[in-house]
């Protein structure tokens, strides 16, 4: 039985395996956290934690105006402009 702990360790592994001879931890550590980071971006998009890039746009795009919204956040019924 595998459990998630030994899941993880395969994969730390398969990270270090991939990296070339000369990495070093700093290499190890940034290779880590970029993983971590996409999990945790495909957990967000599973979960329907996401934001419509056209509210995203039109947030940025409002940005220094006299009609500046707030960020859209998941799920909200989000309205600007």
């Amino acid at each position: 039985m595998t459990t998630a702990s030994s899941k993880l360790k395969q994969a730390a592994h398969a990270l270090i395996d991939h990296l070339p001879e000369n990495a070093t931890w700093r290499d190890i550590a940034c290779q880590a956290a970029t993983r971590a980071e996409a999990e945790e971006g495909l957990a967000d998009i599973e979960a329907g934690r996401v934001v419509d890039g056209d509210q995203v746009l039109r947030w940025i795009d409002s940005w220094g105006t006299a009609q500046e919204c707030d960020a859209p956040q998941p799920q909200s019924r989000w309205s600007c402009g």
